[in-house]
């Protein structure tokens, strides 16, 4: 029995200590099967989303889901520091250490309490080890909880850091995209005036955005249960949005050759299917389609009301169709698992975005949504009257070089 104890003592203990290396240390993707943390994982959030799939969809429920993440990371480092405590316990009690206690008899709840005081080096000193042996286990187990402790508490920051990279972008897509996020928004907004200029430098940036999602979440998995900052933005649905914008730049907008659409693609898609195995959901195909024939013809009305023509309008549908046959069934998984609404292709009705609303903007008069119809009302005015400004132009001109003539003198 006291040798089992000592096997089983060294596995908690080697367990714990590789699962937290692995976990929080460790800055590349651990493909063994099982794993703790893994364990973990699948079991508290399969509680954890089963109250939240009975909770109404809102804020209270996003709130909800919102501190799975930070606390899930909190519940696991107890759930180490728990594991090596009762190893080290095990060690001493399989030993047979001799012990000073209060108690006559030493029993394995005395050698938890004395493991526990060791771990996190409290040191009350009313139960001790007495043999050379003890000693030993107890100054080993005093090293590794305050060397374990120190390590893990240092790397949260990084995870913070991780996320708040990952959370900028995701901010600076609001204005772009619309809330929620999607590829029909971004288009319109890029191509006004008929000006896509820009485009291809903000697509790059997003090939380097997913890079960094892709190395940092498979480094911390913890990340994937972040939710982000408003309630319709998510990072899997700007990864879906980044990803609709560059399939339909891959099928072909006549007058339009963006180049990195294919390498932003490339990236983005990466990042959804090795994030997607890491939980090990598998490809899903929803019964309702993101993109029905319906929500196709709108959204190529939507691209031609700012001057975006598919290439190729005859198969332009079935093309698309194709290109979205490589990345969405990861996302499907993902959302389904994360519990993740996917972006739209097309907002169902006009949306005010999250930079326009609070809770001073409903009823006021500066309200920030009267931009975009005064931007309209300018830009039509422009177009309207381009020869009146020519003219103008021309009318200062002569009035500049009358002032530059010398004055008559009488």
């Amino acid at each position: 029995m006291r040798i089992v104890a000592i096997i089983a003592g060294l596995i908690f203990i080697i367990g714990a200590l590789q699962d937290g290396f692995e976990s929080i240390v460790l800055p590349r993707k651990v493909s063994r099967r099982f794993r703790l943390s893994n364990m973990f994982y699948n079991s508290t959030w399969m509680l954890w989303s089963a109250i939240g799939r009975k909770m109404r969809p809102g804020n209270r429920r996003e709130f909800y889901f919102g501190y799975f993440g930070p606390l899930s990371l909190i519940l696991l480092l107890i759930v180490w520091a728990i594991l090596i405590t009762i190893g080290y316990a095990l060690l001493q009690w399989g030993t047979v250490a001799p012990l000073t206690s209060p108690e006559k008899q030493d029993t394995l709840g005395t050698y938890l309490y004395l493991s526990g005081v060791t771990f996190t080096t409290l040191g009350f000193g009313d139960v001790a080890p007495l043999s050379g042996l003890g000693r030993v286990i107890s100054v080993m187990e005093a090293g590794t909880g305050f060397g374990f402790l120190a390590l893990i508490i240092g790397y949260v920051p990084v995870i913070y850091q991780a996320f708040s990279r990952r959370e900028t972008d995701i901010s600076l897509l609001d204005a772009r995209a619309g809330s929620p996020s999607s590829a029909s928004e971004l288009l319109r907004r890029h191509s006004r005036e008929q000006r896509l200029d820009g485009l291809p430098d903000y697509l790059k940036s997003w090939e380097v955005w997913s890079a960094q999602v892709l190395e940092s979440h498979l480094s911390y998995p913890v990340l994937m249960y972040y939710r982000s900052l408003h309630e319709r933005q998510s990072w899997l649905a700007a990864l879906t949005t980044i990803l609709d914008t560059c399939a339909v730049l891959i099928v072909g907008i006549e007058g339009v050759s963006i180049p990195t659409a294919r390498f932003t693609f490339a990236v983005a898609r990466h990042a959804a299917v090795d994030l997607a195995q890491v939980f090990g959901t598998p490809p899903m195909n929803p019964e309702q389609s993101r993109l029905p024939p319906a929500e196709f013809e709108r959204l190529r009305n939507a691209l031609a009301e700012v001057g975006l023509h598919f290439r190729h309008e005859e198969d332009a549908e079935q093309r698309l169709a194709e290109t979205r046959r490589i990345y969405e069934p990861f996302v499907h998984a993902l959302a389904d698992h994360l519990f993740v609404s996917l972006p739209p292709w097309i907002p169902a009705s006009r949306t005010v975005d999250d930079w326009q609303t609070s809770a001073w903007d409903h009823f006021a008069q500066w309200s920030p949504d009267k931009i975009e119809e005064i931007t309209h009302i300018i830009v039509d005015h422009k177009k309207k009257v381009p020869l009146s400004g020519q003219h103008t132009h021309a009318h200062n001109q002569e009035g500049h070089h009358a002032e530059e003539r010398p004055r008559e003198v009488s």
